[in-house]
């Protein structure tokens, strides 16, 4: 098989990844379903960025995301890593074969061009995400624009027009889709936690 592809452990079906997004959960829509019910509707996405293999946790499930046995949020994978969907386990194939340091920085070819309430919109949304080991929900838009001292309605313009900067389709975790680009490509870093506590 060319290319990267995921094998379930439990029943050796192998599946060849998408150019860019594959999701995993075991609803009907999952492009990998799988029938644990330790397994979300939705639970994570596998994204390809150039020659890298990354899985996202989308934050649905109460028995999350392991790489390799340990819980992961985001994580770059590698050649014969074994990523586990709450119970499923699955081995990952095809990747060249390159050493990866699994804090690489992914970006892809250049983030859209932002205005400065915007970067403010997204730093507020990436927050909560930001602050913790643990994954935990990006913020809402009710919590943004008290973040902001702005209305409901405003911030809920802005994140319009951030879907479609960044290309998030419609759907289900839209919010977690845009948060988890942002961070992925960069743009908005963790806060200190004397900076938090003074704001």
């Amino acid at each position: 098989m060319d290319g990267p592809y995921i094998r379930v452990e439990e029943n050796g079906d192998t599946t060849p990844l998408n150019p860019d997004v594959t999701t995993v959960g075991r609803g009907q829509g999952a492009d990998i379903r799988l029938a644990d019910p330790s397994v979300s509707q939705l639970h994570a996405e596998l994204v390809r960025r150039g020659p890298y293999l990354y899985v996202v946790d989308l934050g649905l499930s109460r028995n999350g995301t392991r790489v390799n046995g340990r819980p992961i949020a985001r994580r770059v994978l590698g050649e014969g890593d074994v990523v586990s969907f709450g119970a499923a386990r699955c081995k990952v194939g095809g990747l060249p074969r390159e050493e990866l340091n699994p804090e690489v920085e992914l970006r892809k070819g250049a983030a859209p061009e932002l205005t400065r309430r915007e970067l403010d919109v997204l730093t507020s949304l990436c927050r909560p995400a930001l602050s913790d080991e643990a994954f935990v929900a990006p913020a809402t838009a009710r919590e943004i624009a008290e973040d902001l001292v702005v209305t409901e309605a405003a911030v809920k313009q802005h994140l319009l027009r951030l879907y479609q900067k960044f290309r998030i389709p419609e759907g289900v975790n839209r919010r977690t889709r845009l948060a988890n680009e942002v961070v992925a490509l960069g743009l908005v870093r963790p806060l200190p936690n004397l900076e938090r506590q003074a704001s």
